[in-house]
This record gives C-alpha cells, sequence and structure tokens, in this order.
C-alpha cells in the first residue's frame, strides 16, 4: 500500500513537499514522487515528527481535583507530601483508568511518545504496574517509557521493611524502563549523594536509562547535578542519563555553570526541563526580584548540549491547571528562556520532538526519515515561524501510516470585515 502526502510544508526539508509511503514506512520525501494507491492533499500544512512528551506524570493526573486535599502552600514538598498519604489504598484499576485517560488527553495534541515518570514509593508497587499494563496496552498507537520514580525517595522511604531503594529495584525487575530518583527530598547531602551512586549502579546492572529529578529547588548550593553528571561521566553512561528539572542550576554563579557546562558536553548528559510547571512552583519563598525556576535552556541549546521540554503535571497535586498540550509547554518554555531570535525558530520545535527522542534513545524509529515508521503529525500552518507566533493546532496524527486522528481545519460562518463603517 503506497500513500502520498501532498502539499506539505516538511520540518527541515526545505526542498520537499511530499511525502511517500509504503506498507507504513517513510519510502521518500521530495517532488513529483509518482504514483501511489492514495493521494492526501495536506493543503500546505506543516508537517512534524509526533511531539515527545519527556516528562509527564500520568499516575498524578487530575488528583488535584480532589476537594479533600489543597496544596495551601503551593509547593513542591507540600505536594510530596500530600500525596504520600492520597495514594494508599489506590487500586490499580482505578490508577490505569487516570493514566489511560491522561493518554488520551495527550495523544489529542499530537504526542505520540511519553515518558512516564511513575511513583515506586508504595510496597505493592500499584502504580509501577498499572503504568507497565497501559504502556503494553497502548504501544501500537503510544509509545511510552515508564520511569521507576521513587517519590518519597530510595532512603527516605521505608513501609512494610522495604525502602524506596528496594522498591526501584523491585519496579525495574517487573520491567520499568529507567532509573529514577530525587537526591533532593533525601534527608541529608549524604543521602543523596548515595542515592544517586545506587541509581547509577541500578541502570547499569539492570541495563536501563536514568531520569533523575534533580535539584528542583531554589537553593543555590544544591550540587547533586554535579554528581549525578560526575557518576555518569566516570562509567560513561552520560547519554544514557537525563537530568529533570535543574532549576537551581538556574540560579548558580556563573562561574560554576560555566565550568559545568564544559563538564556537561563532556559527558553527553541530557536535561529535561519543565516550564510552566516549575514557573508555578519555584521563587514560593521569594519576594522580589522573584526566580522563575528554570534551567539554563537558552545556554544549553547554544552549547550543544540536549535539552527537551515536558509537561510534568495535568492537574495534580502540583500543578493545578495543564492540558498535555506541548505547543503550549513549547509556547510557555520559549518565552521564558527568551528564545526567539532569529536563528531560534527553525530549530524550536527540536525542544518537543528531537531532543526528547534523543534522550529516550529512539532513534532507530523516530524521525522523518526513509526506512523509519511513518508516524507524524499535522499542525495548521504553513511554517515553523507562524506555527510557534500562533501557536496553532494539531490537525492530524499519523502513526504507521495511518490516522490516530484528523480534524478539519477551522471555519468561520461569519468573516471579520475591518474596513466595514458602522452607519
Amino acid at each position: 500500500m503506497r500513500k502520498k502526502f501532498i502539499n506539505a510544508s516538511i520540518y527541515k526539508y526545505d526542498e520537499a513537499s511530499e511525502i511517500l509511503v509504503e506498507n507504513g514506512k517513510f519510502k521518500t520525501f521530495g517532488k513529483n514522487l509518482g504514483e501511489a494507491d492514495e493521494v492526501i492533499d495536506l493543503g500546505g500544512a506543516l508537517v512534524l515528527p509526533p511531539y515527545v512528551d519527556a516528562h509527564l506524570h500520568l499516575d498524578y493526573y487530575f488528583t488535584g481535583q480532589d476537594t479533600q486535599i489543597k496544596n495551601t502552600s503551593g509547593t513542591l514538598f507540600e505536594a510530596i507530601d500530600l500525596w504520600n498519604d492520597y495514594k494508599k489504598g489506590t487500586t490499580k484499576e482505578e490508577m490505569k483508568s487516570r493514566m489511560r485517560q491522561a493518554v488520551k488527553d495527550v495523544a489529542s495534541y499530537g504526542t505520540q511518545y511519553i515518558r512516564a515518570q511513575t511513583d515506586c514509593t508504595d510496597p505493592n508497587l500499584t502504580g509501577i504496574k498499572a503504568a507497565l499494563e497501559v504502556r503494553d496496552e497502548l504501544k501500537d498507537n503510544i509509545t511510552i517509557q515508564v520511569v521507576a520514580f521513587p517519590q518519597n525517595g530510595m532512603y527516605a522511604f521505608e513501609a512494610q521493611g522495604k525502602t524506596g531503594r528496594d522498591l526501584t529495584e523491585e519496579a525495574l525487575k517487573l520491567g520499568a524502563d529507567c532509573v529514577g530518583g530525587i537526591p533532593h527530598n533525601e534527608w541529608s547531602p549524604e543521602e543523596g549523594m548515595k542515592s544517586i551512586k545506587e541509581i547509577v549502579r541500578l541502570a547499569i546492572q539492570y541495563n536501563k536509562l536514568i531520569d533523575v529529578h534533580c535539584d528542583e529547588t531554589d537553593d543555590v548550593q544544591a550540587r547533586f547535578l554535579e554528581i549525578l553528571n560526575a557518576e555518569v561521566m566516570k562509567q560513561g553512561y552520560g547519554n544514557a542519563t537525563t537530568a529533570s528539572h535543574t532549576c537551581s542550576f538556574g540560579s548558580a554563579d556563573d562561574a560554576y555553570a560555566f565550568r559545568m557546562m564544559g563538564l556537561f558536553r563532556q559527558s553527553g548528559l541530557n536535561f529535561v526541563s519543565c516550564p510552566t510547571e516549575n514557573l508555578y512552583l519555584q521563587g514560593r519563598q521569594d519576594s522580589y526580584p522573584k526566580r522563575r525556576g528554570l534551567t539554563r535552556v537558552k545556554e544549553f541549546v547554544d552549547n550543544d548540549i540536549n535539552v527537551a521540554f515536558g509537561q510534568d503535571s495535568i492537574v495534580d497535586l502540583w500543578y493545578p491547571a495543564g492540558s498535555g498540550n506541548l505547543m503550549n509547554i513549547l509556547d510557555n518554555g520559549l518565552h521564558a528562556s527568551q528564545l526567539m531570535r532569529e536563528e531560534d525558530f527553525p530549530r524550536n520545535f527540536d525542544l518537543i520532538t528531537y531532543n526528547g527522542a534523543k534522550l529516550m534513545h529512539l532513534d532507530e524509529d523516530y524521525g522523518l526519515s526513509e526506512g523509519k515508521p511513518a508516524n507524524f503529525i499535522v499542525l495548521d500552518a504553513p511554517n515553523v515561524f507562524e506555527a510557534q507566533r500562533r501557536r496553532v493546532d494539531c490537525l492530524a496524527s499519523i502513526r504507521n501510516g495511518e490516522y490516530l486522528f484528523r480534524k478539519e481545519k477551522p471555519k468561520y460562518t461569519t468573516a471579520l470585515d475591518i474596513d466595514r463603517q458602522t452607519k
């Protein structure tokens, strides 16, 4: 079965306007590509690889709507305490139901790849078991990586004779794809350092990727990022490792940051920034000037250090809003990071596509390249600048050459005539 998509503006293919798909894979990109069994006219719309949400908590989805619990301080640490009580007694089926709805929501905006941060500090591993089942049940349409994330700490948490570290290893044995951690939520710097060393050891032992919630704090003295980078650099494991949030690095001294940037380039460490969530959570103890909680996204881009954006939360105890629309995340991130120079617009979509795919190690199956699965999305814009400027909608999501969904362009029943004079 050969399909040809015509009249397209294709991301990073300036000279091509057609896509030929054969048996669910990209055959070629170009012009006048010949006959096909089906021809689909995209009307000049922009084609991108699918959105990649590099950091999303599916298990927390819509827990913020529970009227019995409220994060009155709006801080990260109160949310963690509230969640610790909330999750007790949650069933796997209830968790799966919320996860599936979350996936449906984000997929409706064009996301086809998710790295799901999943709490494993639960003696029953309810969230992990639910996430693994959802991952496998939806794999034909959505690719999900499950992170074994010890939300309450590898060593700060213990229940029924098991520590967070023990439960992290159990989650890996069950099939989780990544080792997570949260060293800034351990009880001391020493235990935070110990957790990082154990994260790296477990990842190597079980051949897993690493994704650590690292220095999600305004404390300029936080140095777990430096420790994580050193450990993976020693093991040659940097390109398999992601440091998420790293908010304190945005407040760090410039001399220190300059030195660390060189080390990040050496190690190949990846980063994820969650613009909307950290804009909301951080700087809570500041008056003015008020820090906004983002890491040095612009500097990472300029220094070829891989960085991606993620939604993080959708209406949970940490963040009361969110939809999973990565166009909104990109828009907020570009403004907060000041990535609006002339050279930025042509590459900004990498922050929610290729960069996330790189840290998820999706290279063999992801991207607009011949021979890869024909997975892509169609945006309601003629080019990347207009798509970003107008924050346009996703009109279609295609997986293996078939539509996951398709929407019509908006139509207006009454045209706006600004020249009409009122009498």
